[in-house]
């Protein structure tokens, strides 16, 4: 079962903190972007994501995304129909 649209947010970045202790964070909820799109019509939403995490040292692209979705668990089913990433180590910056 999905969650209200409002606390979808706050599951992501609950989450991602838990999994990968980012230094950086940002959560976009492009769901209204989205609207009418046959993929959101079960009332999963569309988010992008930026991560900063040192989790992410010598890893490339590929695992980095694998580590994004496995934090997220779940809500990959419940919750998120669309998920942009950018991750990226301390080092690499923002």
């Amino acid at each position: 079962m999905s969650l209200p649209r409002e606390q979808r947010v706050a599951a992501i970045r609950a989450a991602i903190e838990a999994a990968l202790a980012p230094a950086s964070l940002v959560i976009e909820d492009e769901s209204h972007r989205h609207a009418g799109h046959a993929g959101a019509a079960d009332g999963r939403g569309h988010f992008r994501v930026e991560v900063v995490s040192d989790a992410f040292a010598g890893l490339g692209p590929i695992a980095r995304h694998r580590a994004v979705y496995a934090a997220l668990g779940e809500l990959m089913v419940t919750d998120i129909h669309a998920l942009s990433i950018k991750a990226r180590t301390s080092a690499e910056g923002k």
